[in-house]
């Protein structure tokens, strides 16, 4: 057995969401122990200066846009993987929308159909395209879920109703793609300072009332995420699949 059972050399590893926040953590973290990284979001230009943060401390990564709500360029990433790399070991969905919050009863048909077309759909079809990928040689996909779709967010129905959706999709394809050696997992969240939850930690109401039920009294950063991300991708979690870890600071102890 590898003595270190956390070194990624040779394996491609595809980021979505990467171009700040969690996702950034998460792609350096892996580069750092050895991954070639595919850093993808919607904006080519904020992709490659996490490439270059990358590349700068001695790692490798390229950039490649991606919008995981629309069909075609999801076909479009991973046609060019292939061609580019022939393989991929590591996919990590994180990209995520969240655009509404507000009362559920108030939710309109577009903010319901970009974050399920987004959140659901797109997690759906980026695993899909992965695993074929990935069918070959194995491989360990990530999906970045919340504590959200455990005890639904105030205010923020829709979104915590997707990423429930996640956690049920990660034992679904677990099951199913256990037979290829593809192994599937979850992150949970808890509150994490990134722009993506500026309506949570930059409102000092909202945030208090958060906090009261964090056992460790203070959200996360980005690159608490990160650590759990390269345990579920690595070979120390070689038997693990299906599985949904919180990282909450104890949110979820209740």
């Amino acid at each position: 057995m590898n003595k270190n059972l956390f070194d990624l050399s040779g394996k491609i590893a595809l980021v979505t969401g990467a171009s700040r926040g969690i996702g950034a953590s998460i792609a350096k973290l892996l580069a750092q122990y050895g991954a070639h990284v595919i850093v993808s979001s919607r904006k080519i230009e904020a992709c490659q200066q996490v490439v270059d943060d990358i590349v700068n401390a001695g790692g490798s990564a390229q950039a490649i846009a991606c919008h995981i709500g629309d069909m075609a360029q999801i076909e479009a990433i991973f046609s060019q993987i292939n061609e580019q790399h022939g393989k991929l070991d590591i996919l990590v969905n994180n990209a995520a929308t969240n655009p509404y919050f507000g009362h559920i009863l108030d939710t309109d048909l577009s903010a319901f159909e970009k974050t399920v077309d987004v959140n659901i759909r797109g997690y759906f079809f980026m695993s899909i395209a992965g695993a074929k990928l990935m069918k070959a040689s194995g491989g360990a996909i990530v999906n970045v879920a919340s504590v959200n779709g455990v005890i639904p967010g105030d205010m923020q129905g829709i979104y915590s109703i997707t990423k429930s959706a996640v956690m049920s999709m990660t034992k679904s394809f677990a099951k199913e793609c256990a037979e290829f050696n593809i192994r599937v997992n979850a992150l949970l969240p808890g509150a994490t300072d990134t722009k993506f939850a500026a309506t949570l930690v930059k409102n000092p109401t909202i945030l208090k009332q958060a906090l009261a039920h964090v056992p460790m009294k203070r959200v996360a950063e980005p690159d608490e995420m990160a650590g759990t991300v390269l345990y579920l991708v690595s070979d120390a979690a070689s038997y693990t699949t299906g599985t949904c870890i919180n990282v909450d600071g104890g949110y979820l102890l209740g």
